[in-house]
């Protein structure tokens, strides 16, 4: 099979696709990514405060998402303007578009099924505009630096509507298929229809994280695929390409598997991290007269910390979260840093951890 990069992919294949999926490696494989998928939710659910990796990681997966894109933000960047302590730049913007975009959608599972309107939803809040499913034709993918094109999507909007009725259709008719090797199908065949004019990539990764969501694989959208994606940008869209032109789906399965194992090994390593320093936090804390428990939980929701966080969630005053602020610092547990007219105090060794620790290899 040889798919023309040249010319509209009319004839995109509906799935599931005609060929063996259940090989033994695609089985040894998802084994292994559902084992760890699962540890993973385990460990998250032990958490004393399950919004510590909800305010977290879908800003990490927004972050990498959008750089896949060519959107390049840091994560004290996008972290800080989450917090309210600066202001975003444009690509920072973007990416706090995208983590918007997650919640929406997550929200919107409680309404009605994964579907086409679920990722017109979801595209709207990426773009800031009324995204509708494409009409005109020119729909331009490939190489930037060359300009040499790698793909044409269907074109027409009957066409598109088709294609996205069968992928609709595979989400929630078809349960032959692992919940995990059904995302990797959906994903591809959702990234070749290219539904809209702009944001399709990071639409479906949010779709990613949705359908585990709705499988029941996942509580809450706290998966960071997008960090493995991103580390490996070139294999992703090559493994893509090589589905259209020849029907290397395997390659494709377990590139997604994959990303799925080592990104919940990664969300079971912060987790028990994330225990150790909030022990550690505490320890530090004892000889205090402080709140321990609430403070130690409060600096792992919100690593920056402003005056008003510590006023609102603590029903103190100003004075006392002066106070406050200042004992976090003399113990060492947070740094005093000004940024523009803000003061605000950061919990760096969760930050550390959360920013810098690698993916495994």
């Amino acid at each position: 099979m040889s798919v023309n990069p040249e010319r509209p992919y009319q004839d995109l294949p509906p799935l599931p696709p005609a060929c063996n999926l259940h090989t033994p490696k695609i089985i040894r494989k998802t084994i292994s990514a559902s084992r760890a998928l699962a540890t993973a939710g385990t460990s998250a659910k032990r958490l004393p405060n399950p919004n510590i990796l909800i305010h977290a990681i879908p800003l990490l997966e927004a972050r990498a998402s959008s750089e896949i894109e060519n959107i390049v933000t840091t994560n004290d960047e996008l972290f800080k303007a989450a917090s309210n302590v600066a202001n975003p730049t444009l690509a920072t913007r973007e990416a706090l578009n995208y983590r918007e975009a997650l919640y929406t959608g997550y929200q919107s599972l409680k309404q009605r099924p994964l579907c086409l309107n679920t990722a017109t939803l979801v595209c709207s809040v990426i773009t800031g505009n009324n995204s509708e499913v494409r009409t005109g034709s020119g729909t331009y993918i490939g190489r930037s630096d060359t300009k040499k094109r790698i793909y044409t999507p269907p074109q027409g909007r009957e066409e598109i509507i088709r294609h996205l009725n069968h992928w609709e259709n595979f989400m929630h008719r078809n349960q032959d298929f692992d919940p995990l090797i059904k995302m990797a199908l959906l994903h591809y065949q959702f990234e070749a229809i290219h539904p809209f004019s702009d944001g399709n990539g990071r639409t479906g990764r949010i779709l990613n994280v949705l359908f585990l969501v709705e499988s029941n694989l996942l509580d809450q959208p706290i998966t960071y695929l997008s960090g493995y994606i991103v580390e490996n940008k070139g294999e992703y869209y090559e493994r893509l390409n090589a589905v259209t032109q020849n029907a290397d789906w395997e390659s494709w399965i377990e590139f997604i598997l994959t990303a799925v194992e080592v990104t919940s090994e990664w969300t079971d390593h912060l987790v028990t991290r994330i225990y150790q320093l909030i022990d550690q936090t505490t320890e530090q804390l004892k000889d205090t007269k402080l709140p321990v428990r609430d403070l130690a939980h409060l600096l792992f929701t919100q690593p920056y910390l402003r005056y008003a966080d510590l006023m609102e969630t603590q029903g103190i005053s100003r004075p006392t979260a002066t106070k406050w602020a200042e004992a976090l610092t003399q113990c060492g547990i947070v740094e005093r840093q000004k940024v523009g007219k803000n003061v605000i105090f950061i919990n760096w060794q969760y930050l550390d951890e959360l920013f810098n620790t690698p993916l495994p290899r």
